[in-house]
């Protein structure tokens, strides 16, 4: 079976507080972008247990870390049915860079399993296996533009509609290390007048560069000024709206569809444009 995760950006992210259980409780905003890895699952009779393999972006986590063994491990221990696999991952979407390309893949395997060996697990139960693997792997078990809430798993599909606009997602290499943003990351203080971000993105996109805010652009923007560069080259380029996504590295513009941005970025950095 051959399925191709794909990424997504956020439109705005707050972080609202640390939790008892060491999470935060955030407020941000899905959206799902067609760029994509591919990922393919077979059955096989002669390994006994899951066999990962890669190709393309090198992958530098610990193969007992990599999320897609995870949840192969995760539904394996609750079904017996489930018999040994190889599984292979040809990397498209940067890693480390607030894209959710680890998650995706995650939450990719798990429907996998469901449809290769039948389990019958609803939307519902794939999410709270998804949950178990990483704040935003349920997010890629519906896959369309959602407000997401607590740590991300409370999931609310809204009508976002960006047809007329093109995106640009640029990304510098630079892998952000979540828990060091976190670290680096100052609250502001809680403000319960805040307008809510979906009533944000309700709103003209021009509107947006005053209220849509990502609370990890200040600390990440401190440990790499060029990404802050980058968000401000887009703006210079013509963007309706321009912003990091996640924790970062990667910064999206959102373009009007009759402006052709000249893009002007290095070389070696990860460039696509995208309808949206």
């Amino acid at each position: 079976m051959l399925v191709f995760p794909n990424c997504k950006i956020n439109l705005g992210l707050r972080i609202l507080n640390k939790r008892e259980d060491g999470y935060h409780n955030i407020e941000t905003i899905f959206y799902p972008v067609p760029i994509k890895d591919a990922l393919e699952l077979i059955q096989s009779d002669d390994i006994d247990t899951v066999h990962f393999s890669s190709s393309g972006l090198s992958i530098d986590a610990a193969t007992n870390n990599n999320l897609c063994i995870k949840a192969y491990h995760l539904l394996q221990q609750d079904f017996v049915q489930i018999t040994p696999v190889k599984i292979h991952l040809h990397k498209i979407i940067p890693m480390g860079a607030g894209l959710g390309g680890g998650s995706a893949d995650a939450a990719f395997t798990l429907q996998m399993l469901n449809h290769t060996f039948r389990l019958n697990l609803s939307i519902s139960q794939l999410m709270n296996y998804a949950l178990q693997l990483g704040s935003d792997c349920p997010f890629f078990v519906l896959n369309k533009p959602c407000a997401g809430n607590g740590r991300g798993e409370i999931l609310e599909i809204i009508k976002v509609d960006l047809s007329t606009y093109t995106l640009v997602l640029v990304n510098p290499g630079i892998h952000v290390n979540t828990r060091q943003s976190f670290a680096a990351l100052v609250l502001p203080p809680e403000n319960n007048t805040q307008i809510s971000l979906k009533d944000i993105i309700m709103q003209p996109i021009e509107t947006w560069q005053q209220h849509l805010k990502n609370y990890f652009e200040e600390p990440v923007f401190k440990m790499y000024p060029v990404i802050k560069e980058i968000k401000e080259s887009l703006y210079n380029m013509g963007a309706s709206f321009a912003a990091m996504s996640g924790s970062g590295s990667t910064v999206y513009g959102i373009f009007k569809k009759e402006l052709t941005p000249k893009i002007k970025f290095n070389a070696n950095y990860f460039i696509r444009q995208l309808s949206l």
